[in-house]
């Protein structure tokens, strides 16, 4: 190796070292945050992973292991972008009070710019003439920022969760790791992700958790296509009635307010494949807008809905 690349190496090696100093660990009312920092893929752009362990976590018994995507929104609104959060250590901490198990959340940080093309569901988008898509690529945010900064890239997204991080998840902590003490959940693209990782990973993931879905894709409704390829997706893809739990809600105001006619057509494939009050729960929570303040107020009902029954 040349001179010449060691030092860059070592360049890349001290602002890396720069980053995690001003990314400091997120406090939390309970438990312990594990930081694997900066974690390589072969599929995906490397991220910071924190992982949560309950304070009854002794390295002895086995817990089930909840997915959350938007890592860095978690925990601590002292390092949120808009200083907020989900507290999810409060929450899981008050239902295993209330005699629920105890889990271990795995959050996987957002990579930023890209956050839109590792969210959203690539198959679904592959449904859509090239012509669409082409014309979806060039779709614009209302301040004018495109909201594809490349192409989509959700399904090497999910490889890297089920492929390389799982697999060192369950070889680093005390995991159950069959697929009934395996949750996946998310907000907005988060919300669309976890759709799509139940329904792509069936015999992985045994509930998904998908919050104010953001079922739109884009920022508008208007000669909009996305919304029927998903219907038409989970028309063909959804797991049979069993094999799993999944949960949808929305608000009605800001973003959430183009959300409920688009849930009623998810909620109509759920009941024509048989889904049942077991497996799949939707709930509307009027006057809630699309933010980590609303989340939070309601994490309680997913986790019930997915927990219940997996000690």
């Amino acid at each position: 190796m040349s001179v010449k690349r060691l030092l860059v190496g070592f360049y890349i090696c001290l602002a890396a070292q720069s980053a995690l100093k001003a990314q400091p660990l997120p406090a939390v009312s309970g438990g312990q945050v594990i930081r694997h920092a900066h974690m390589p893929s072969e599929w995906v752009s490397a991220r910071h992973v924190d992982v949560w362990l309950p304070p009854d976590y002794d390295g002895r018994k086995l817990f089930p292991v909840l997915y959350m995507h938007d890592g860095q929104m978690l925990f601590d609104s002292t390092h949120t972008w808009n200083r907020q959060e989900w507290e999810v250590d409060e929450t899981l901490m008050g239902l295993s009070a209330l005699g629920f198990p105890s889990v271990i959340v795995v959050g996987i940080w957002n990579s930023g710019e890209t956050r839109h093309l590792d969210y959203f569901p690539e198959k679904p988008f592959g449904m859509l003439p090239q012509e669409t898509r082409d014309s979806l690529y060039q779709s614009e945010r209302s301040n004018g920022q495109s909201v594809f900064k490349g192409e989509i890239r959700s399904d090497a997204y999910l490889r890297f969760l089920v492929k390389e991080l799982k697999p060192f998840i369950d070889s680093a902590y005390r995991t159950r790791k069959d697929r009934m003490h395996t949750f996946i959940a998310g907000s907005s693209m988060g919300g669309l992700i976890s759709m799509y990782a139940f329904c792509e990973y069936p015999d992985v993931f045994g509930g998904a958790a998908c919050l104010s879905t953001h079922w739109p894709g884009v920022f508008q409704l208007e000669n909009n296509p996305i919304p029927d390829a998903f219907v038409r997706y989970l028309k063909e893809k959804l797991p049979k009635p069993g094999k799993g739990r999944i949960y949808f809600d929305y608000g009605t105001t800001t973003l959430d307010a183009l959300y409920p006619p688009l849930q009623k057509k998810v909620d109509a494939v759920l009941r024509l494949k048989g889904y049942g009050g077991d497996q799949w729960l939707t709930l509307a929570f009027p006057g809630e807008p699309h933010a980590e303040t609303a989340w939070k107020k309601r994490l309680h009902i997913p986790l019930q809905f997915l927990l219940r029954n997996s000690e």
